[in-house]
């Protein structure tokens, strides 16, 4: 019997159809290119300060202050060195932050749960009004109440501490009250109803059948709270003394003692607003949830 010869496809080889596939392929990558132009441009725009301060960061204190873009040497050490200069002072900065930061964000959600649960569920003479007076309060500005609130702090004793800017958390947060309140009216009040036929009052319903439908709605607000705790300057300002002093206010100070230390002043930077993007990026798709599938019910 004869031998049989097998035919060969060309794409077994490979030779004939990898240039077409390459070609394919850069046209898909030139379509995604120009498809998604803007939003790689605004990437590179928000992107560019971080990778700036990155690079300086790991430079030399010499090569900082000359035009160089990228560093000749990486020293890793600076952002352990601006922890620890100047006696640790930026760890007792965070510390502070951290406290004003979670301590706001969990007396906002005590606070602001509950009173967006009963404009949102029940029906009672005034609801209306009430919810306008808080709607009402997110359109004056701080600047507008400081000096008699920073009277009535001195007069409690309480000024340099940080407890000015966290106790007014447990009398609720209009921005939180207002989104809460739009997201639990998208819920339908079905679950409450059958909640109390089966002998569940009304904070029950609210802990046990509500409040884990609402958790992307609970998530935005709380990262809201969180983002505005760590970054607020005005506030601290105001109030604290530099044995309290937040992140945001030392780093004003930490820049102007180390002025031409640009690399250990970015190091700090990069430091202050890493853990903002590491929890937002941990927490993005939640925090997204609950913004895109707020309603606008009234």
């Amino acid at each position: 019997m004869t031998g049989t010869t097998l035919a060969v496809r060309p794409s077994a080889v490979g030779s004939p159809l990898r240039p077409g596939i390459r070609r394919r392929r850069g046209r898909r990558f030139l379509y995604w290119t120009a498809t998604h132009a803007i939003a790689i441009a605004l990437a590179i725009m928000f992107l560019a300060p971080l990778i700036f301060m990155f690079l300086t960061a790991v430079m030399s204190s010499d090569q900082t202050l000359t035009g160089a873009l990228w560093p000749s040497s990486w020293h890793w050490g600076n952002f352990w060195k601006a922890l620890t200069t100047d006696d640790g002072v930026m760890l007792r900065w965070l510390g502070n932050t951290l406290i004003y930061a979670v301590l706001a964000t969990v007396f906002m959600l005590i606070s602001s749960v509950p009173v967006a649960y009963a404009l949102a569920r029940f029906r009672f003479r005034g609801r209306k009004l009430a919810f306008v007076l808080v709607i009402t309060t997110m359109m004056l500005p701080p600047q507008v109440t400081i000096v008699p609130m920073y009277i009535l702090w001195a007069r409690f004793h309480l000024t340099g501490t940080l407890w000015p800017l966290i106790l007014p958390l447990l009398f609720g947060d209009a921005f939180s009250i207002f989104l809460l309140r739009q997201f639990l009216l998208t819920i339908p009040k079905e679950y409450t109803d059958a909640a109390r036929v089966d002998g569940c009052g009304e904070f029950r319903a609210m802990i046990r059948v509500i409040l884990p439908m609402a958790r992307p709605a609970i998530a935005a607000v709380a990262l809201f709270q969180f983002f505005y705790a760590w970054n607020d300057y005005f506030g601290p300002l105001i109030y604290t003394k530099p044995e309290t002093w937040t992140l945001a206010v030392g780093l004003s100070t930490f820049r102007a003692a180390h002025h031409v230390e640009w690399n250990l002043t970015m190091a700090a930077t990069l430091l202050t607003v890493l853990p903002v993007i590491v929890v937002f990026f941990l927490a993005q798709r939640v925090f997204i949830q609950g913004v895109t599938l707020t309603g606008v019910k009234g």
